[in-house]
């Protein structure tokens, strides 16, 4: 369909922002009005590309509706996992034709660790980059070879950032709230130790690395000095890390037990700061629902993970008038640098890219609730929290979906 958006207020990451029209012919966004469009008045709201979810869990189609995401890419850590091409390209196909989805296969077999997937044929079967999972390949030999197998494949790898040596079965950050609770804790040190070691192997084989979330101090320190030396390095970090610390597990909520765990005031401090100067390159939901059976538990016997398709937005809108970040930087995170990284046009305004479009109301107000969250479950650590800003109207490829 040829549409016509007018009276809307754009926001590109490459072109800012401006009011204006913007035009959609043949699936993709147009430099010159079609003939026989049809008009849609956007009332003065925003116009944006529709968010690219990286590294979401789970494909959960009225989350990301409501949330204005038309892209994830989509973990391996899948049942089955997504280790050979039959399943990448089933996963490929899951979203049709609501969302695009754009598999992570495995770097390993069954993500175990141990013996390398076939990213050549798997990345034939649609896998867009590879990645380590949920998990820490602890052997460096096994990742030097990810490593050296992704370059010459021209995909990221996509690695999980703690050590699983000093992680163990730790559900929270050292520190005085896992003290004062009694919860089994790891340092924050275990994500720096992992970043430390993937970097030097990165360095020695000139791959391609994106950490998935990184959240301490000294991990950011190690980030920046890495791409001061021009590694081919970039990572991400979800809005719970971000906005939440240790503290908010203080009532053992479950909803709080993430993977990473949350960490001090001093690192969501440290994390901000990130965010600000540009060492985060992207913001992701990490959307991993869970229903009460995994979560109404004790604190330690609990999955970890959080439904974060449906906030992102709203969310990422929350950095913006906090004077965090810019709106077109904002959609930088949720857009185009994950298109970037997973090798796909998309992710802005300009013409000749996919019409995956999201019109928002930035002053929508309401009310973030785990019983009333769209999609497969709630497990939010934001519910509860009053916020602005929602997405109202999506479009994939021109299309509306409803």
């Amino acid at each position: 369909m040829n549409l016509i958006f007018r009276n809307a207020r754009l926001v590109c990451p490459q072109g800012g922002e401006r009011d204006g029209e913007l035009y959609v012919a043949d699936h993709k966004i147009a430099a010159q009005a079609p003939e026989g469009a049809q008009v849609i008045d956007c009332g003065g709201k925003l116009l944006a590309p529709a968010l690219i979810d990286l590294g979401a869990f789970a494909m959960d189609k009225a989350a990301c509706r409501a949330g204005g995401i038309a892209r994830i890419g989509l973990m391996p850590d899948q049942s089955p996992v997504l280790d050979g091409p039959g399943i990448v390209q089933r996963a490929a196909d899951m979203g049709k034709p609501e969302l695009w989805v754009h598999p992570i296969a495995a770097a390993t077999r069954g993500l175990e660790g141990t013996d390398l997937a076939e990213f050549a044929i798997n990345a034939d079967a649609g896998a867009r980059a590879v990645s380590t999972g949920r998990r820490w390949i602890a052997d460096s030999g096994v990742m030097r070879r990810v490593l050296a197998y992704a370059r010459d494949c021209g995909l990221t790898v996509i690695a999980h950032a703690e050590d699983g040596g000093l992680a163990g079965q730790a559900v929270a950050t050292d520190g005085e709230t896992a003290t004062r609770l009694g919860l089994p804790s790891a340092p924050a040190i275990a994500e720096a130790l992992a970043i430390a070691r993937d970097l030097m192997l990165v360095e020695q084989t000139g791959a391609a690395i994106h950490f998935r979330q990184v959240t301490t101090a000294a991990g950011f320190d190690l980030i920046r000095r890495a791409k001061d030396r021009g590694l081919r390095v970039t990572c991400g970090i979800t809005p719970a890390h971000l906005l939440l610390s240790d503290i908010n597990v203080t009532d053992f909520r479950t909803f709080a037990r993430l993977s990473p765990p949350l960490r001090d005031e001093g690192d969501r401090q440290a994390a901000l700061a990130a965010l600000a100067d540009g060492t985060i390159d992207i913001l992701c939901s990490s959307h991993d629902p869970r229903g009460p059976e995994e979560k109404r538990l004790p604190f330690v016997d609990a999955t970890p993970g959080m439904a974060g398709a449906q906030t992102l937005l709203t969310l990422g809108l929350g950095l913006v008038r906090d004077e965090r970040i810019e709106l077109a930087r904002l959609f930088a995170l949720v857009a185009s640098n994950p298109a970037q990284l997973l090798g796909i046009e998309a992710g802005t305004l300009e013409p000749g890219m996919p019409a995956d479009l999201v019109l928002i109301d930035p002053g929508a107000p309401w009310q973030i609730s785990s019983d009333r969250m769209a999609g497969k479950a709630g497990n939010t650590p934001f519910d509860g929290l009053p916020v602005q800003g929602k997405a109202i109207r999506l479009f994939k490829g021109g299309a509306e979906i409803a």
